[in-house]
C-alpha cells in the first residue's frame, strides 16, 4: 500500500474510492469518521502528504508545484477502479490542480469532484498572507478560522508540532497562482458555510466556471469548518452524487 494513502476500513471488494484531500495542518485522520458513514460499496482512501500522521518524519512541502506531482505519483496505482475526489479549503486547491495534472499526464481522471469551503482558485484571493508572521501573531490567525480545537491551541507542545504544518500548508496556499484552463469534463459539488467569511456563496458558485458537465452548490449552517458539524450530511450527498453520476445501485443509505 501506498505511503500517500490510509484507508480507515480497508475494502478491496468496493466500486469505488472517495479520495479526501487534507485541509491546512489536516491529515488523514481528519476523514476517518467518513468511512463508518459510507456504504460498502465506497472505500474511504485519505491522502497523507508528508510531515503529519505516520509520515511526520518527512519534510514538508511548502509549493503547489511540487506538491501535486508527488500526490499523483504516490496514489496511482491506487486509481485501480471509478474514484472521485474530495478537499476541504486547502484541500479544493489539491482537488483541481491534480486533476488537471491527471488529465494532462494521461492517468485515470476522477468521476466526480467535491469541493468545501474555499471560492474558485481563478478568483484572486481576498486573505493577507499569514505564513511569515511572528508565532503569535500567526496563532492568533489561525484561531480565527475556529477549526483548531481549543485544547490543542493552549497546549505549548501540540502547537510546537502544529506550527510548522500550519505553516507550510498556508505558504503552499499563499504562493498559488492559479493558471487558466478549460474547463473539465466532470462534476462537480461545491459544499459551502453560510458564515464562512472566507468564501461566499459567489465565490463558491464560480466553481461552475471550471467544469462542462454538472454543477450543484450545498450550504450549511457555520463557519469555516463547518463541515466537523455536518460532515454526516456532507456525506449522505456525495454518496447519492456518486449514485447518480455512475448508476451505483443497491447502496444501503
Amino acid at each position: 500500500m501506498s505511503d500517500w494513502v490510509v484507508k480507515p476500513k480497508p475494502n478491496p471488494g468496493a466500486q469505488l474510492k472517495l479520495f479526501c484531500l487534507p485541509f491546512a495542518g489536516g491529515g488523514s485522520t481528519s476523514f476517518r469518521p467518513w468511512a463508518e458513514l459510507l456504504p460498502s460499496q465506497i472505500e474511504l482512501c485519505a491522502v497523507e502528504i508528508p510531515g503529519r500522521g505516520h509520515r511526520l518524519r518527512e519534510p514538508l512541502v511548502r509549493r503547489m508545484e511540487a506538491l501535486i506531482p508527488q500526490i499523483a505519483n504516490g496514489i496511482k496505482t491506487e486509481l485501480d477502479r471509478p474514484f472521485v475526489l474530495f478537499g476541504h479549503s486547502m484541500g479544493t486547491l489539491l482537488v483541481h490542480e491534480l486533476t488537471h495534472y491527471l488529465l494532462d499526464n494521461g492517468l485515470p481522471a476522477p468521476a466526480h469532484l467535491f469541493v468545501s469551503g474555499r471560492g474558485a482558485p481563478h478568483l484572486p484571493s481576498r486573505d493577507k498572507p499569514i505564513h511569515q508572521l511572528p508565532e503569535k501573531e500567526f496563532v492568533a490567525e489561525i484561531r480565527k478560522f475556529d477549526g483548531t480545537p481549543k485544547e490543542v491551541l493552549e497546549h505549548e507542545e501540540l502547537m510546537e508540532l502544529m506550527i510548522p504544518i500550519l505553516r507550510a500548508d498556508f505558504e503552499v496556499c499563499e504562493t498559488y497562482r492559479h493558471s487558466p484552463k478549460p474547463p473539465v469534463p466532470i462534476p462537480i459539488t461545491v459544499f459551502g458555510g453560510l458564515q464562512d467569511e472566507g468564501a461566499n456563496r459567489e465565490e463558491l458558485e464560480a466553481w461552475q466556471e471550471l467544469t462542462s458537465a454538472g454543477f450543484k452548490l450545498h450550504m450549511f449552517p457555520g463557519g469555516h469548518f463547518f463541515l466537523l458539524r455536518h460532515h454526516p450530511t456532507m456525506v449522505e450527498i456525495i454518496v447519492r452524487d456518486v449514485q447518480n453520476q455512475l448508476a451505483i445501485n443497491h447502496f444501503n443509505l
